[in-house]
């Protein structure tokens, strides 16, 4: 990482404005390399020094990467007034103020969502021309035609004109109830469903459970969150 400001860095990191950082630092409560830090706008760099913040559990990092199990009913938003929102299920510790969701799933669906800081890389995960495919599991009201399987994975054109890219998709049943499987690699508004309703069918629980080669941690309870593993990000770039 190139060098940076220090009260930059100690606001990423510790969730501050860059008013209290500078206080922070005019306080006598930021050492680096084990020196009390006189200067807000010294340089530093995270990959070689050392950076304590007193009352912090400091870990300095340029950006952070956080899968969670989204639940039902919470919206794929950095904030809202009325709503509560993926972020406000962060905990504490990875907290920081420029936090967003990678990507949006509907108040209704579930599962897999990247929570981030990082804006290329953002864009590198959702657009179209990396390839990056994302998987859903959904059931729905009627099975999937042979024909509605065909179209998907042509390129489906929806109710209102809009043509999608081919997709993967696998439709099966069981115990009575009819599912669908589907892996795309654009992220349409409400794309999933208007896709069902294109084939004569309507999803009636949708939930996420890939990213890439990135499977959703069944570890995690809905509405819990971790921060991701080097091997797992790299994963969010691959597809099996």
């Amino acid at each position: 990482m190139a060098e940076d400001r220090l009260d930059k860095i100690i606001a990423l990191n510790c969730s501050l404005s860059r008013r209290d950082a500078r206080r922070l630092i005019k306080e006598g409560k930021v050492r680096v390399n084990g020196e009390p830090a006189k200067e807000a706008q010294m340089p530093v760099d995270i990959s070689a020094d050392t950076i304590e913040a007193d009352g912090f559990d400091f870990t300095p990092r340029e950006h952070i990467y956080i899968m969670m199990n989204k639940p039902e009913g919470v919206i794929s938003a950095s904030d809202d007034k009325n709503k509560k929102t993926v972020i406000d299920l962060v905990p504490p510790e990875l907290k920081r103020r420029s936090l967003f969701p990678a990507g949006r799933l509907d108040r209704d669906t579930t599962g897999l969502i990247i929570i981030t800081d990082d804006g290329d890389f953002t864009h590198r995960m959702l657009s179209p021309s990396h390839h990056v495919f994302k998987r859903y599991t959904a059931e729905i009201s009627e099975p999937l035609s042979e024909e509605s399987v065909a179209l998907i994975e042509s390129g489906i054109t929806l109710d209102d004109g809009t043509e999608c890219l081919p997709a993967r998709v696998e439709a099966y049943s069981e115990n009575g109830v009819n599912y669908m499987a589907l892996e795309i690699r654009e992220g349409k508004y409400h794309q999933v469903k208007r896709m069902a309703a294109a084939c004569g069918t309507k999803v009636i629980k949708l939930r996420r459970v890939k990213i890439g080669a990135l499977c959703l941690d069944p570890s995690l309870a809905p509405g819990e969150c971790r921060e991701l593993t080097d091997e797992e990000l790299k994963l969010l770039f691959e597809n099996e």
